[in-house]
This record gives C-alpha cells, sequence and structure tokens, in this order.
C-alpha cells in the first residue's frame, strides 16, 4: 500500500547538488565505475541552467586521507580504498561543465551532509529546496536525499540525472524515494520548476 503524500516541487532559490560525478564511479576502469554518459549529458543541462540563473551548484567527490576515515564502511567496501588525495578517482568527471563559482564538498560517508558543512554553506546562502543528482541512485544519492529532508529541504530529483550500477536497485530506489523523501520528476520537468533567468 502506497503512503499518501504532497508534492513539494522546488522553492524560490533551489541549490544544485551533483553528488559523486567523479572518474572513479563514471569510469568503468574504476572497479566503482559505470558507463554512464547519458548522466554526464542531463547534469549538464541542470549546470547551465543553475548558472545561467545564479543558482548555487555544489558539487561531492569522496577523499580519504587516512585508514581510520569511516572504516566500517570501506571495510564493507575495499574498493573505496583508490579514492584517495591526488588519485584521478576522486577528480569531477572532466565533462562536466563546471564554473570557478561552484563549490566543491569533500566527504567520507555516502551523505553529501555528514560530518560536512553542507547545511551550513546552504543556509548562509539562503537555499530553500535541492536539487540532488548523481551517483548511485542507492547508495550516496539516496543518503543525500534522505538527509537533505532531515535537514528541513524539499527534494527534487531528474531521473535522467541520477545512476546506479544495478539497474533494479535504480527503479526501487526512485520509486521509494518519490513515495517518502523527494518529487522524482523527468529533467524537463525539473527544468520547468526553475525560477527565470534573472529572478533567482
Amino acid at each position: 500500500m502506497d503512503l499518501e503524500g504532497n508534492s513539494l516541487g522546488l522553492g524560490r532559490k533551489p541549490a544544485l547538488v551533483l553528488v559523486d560525478i567523479i572518474n572513479g564511479f563514471t569510469d568503468p576502469d574504476c572497479p566503482l565505475g559505470v558507463e554512464c554518459p547519458e548522466v554526464v549529458a542531463a547534469n549538464n543541462e541542470l549546470l547551465a541552467a543553475f548558472h545561467s540563473r545564479g543558482l548555487p551548484v555544489y558539487l561531492t567527490t569522496v577523499v580519504y586521507y587516512s585508514n581510520d576515515q569511516a572504516r566500517v564502511f570501506r571495510d564493507r567496501i575495499p574498493a573505496l580504498d583508490l579514492l584517495t588525495p591526488g588519485s584521478r578517482w576522486v577528480q569531477l568527471d572532466s565533462r562536466l561543465a563546471v564554473r570557478d563559482g561552484d563549490t566543491v564538498i569533500e566527504k567520507q560517508w555516502a551523505s553529501a551532509f555528514h560530518r560536512t558543512d553542507l547545511d551550513q554553506r546552504l543556509r548562509e546562502s539562503g537555499v530553500d529546496s535541492l536539487v540532488i543528482t548523481g551517483l548511485t541512485t542507492s547508495g550516496c544519492v539516496r543518503a543525500t536525499v534522505v538527509d537533505a529532508l532531515q535537514y528541513d529541504y524539499s527534494v527534487v530529483l531528474a531521473t535522467e540525472a541520477v545512476a546506479d550500477r544495478n539497474p533494479d536497485a535504480h527503479s526501487a530506489n526512485l520509486f521509494d524515494l518519490n513515495a517518502k523523501y523527494a518529487d522524482v520528476m523527468s529533467l524537463s520537468q525539473v527544468l520547468a520548476q526553475l525560477p527565470l533567468p534573472g529572478a533567482a
């Protein structure tokens, strides 16, 4: 039985949060990676839309500086040990149309909020809602969406801008996130919800 819920959409000042669109997750040569050029392309459409409106953009990467950071997480997924400072795997995918004013957040756990200053940065920028995208739907994207709700942000996901290594997990998590935590919609629907350029 599905829960009844309300679609909240975006507020007056949304921010874009791109979760872990880094080489380690977009290059299949890395054990953590999956080929997803269509996801990178969809995120570039969102980047262009947010840039043209002067809206905040945040991108996350995963970097481990010491063996004791996120030890249990890394014990479960040993390939995470590849995400070390200076490694090409922690660098943003070069196909992303990132601008100088965009903010990169380093994290060690699944959620972009956990033990980072993301919430503080969002509050200081007056952000009231989020478009969350990236990799992977069932992992870091889901964790970030759930935490965003717990920090009282309404959240929208663009289906074309997220992906997962497992298609079944991708579909199941989009269904569940839409039922309880976020508005899941097409990229064109998300773009239509953004304020007009110059109105932000």
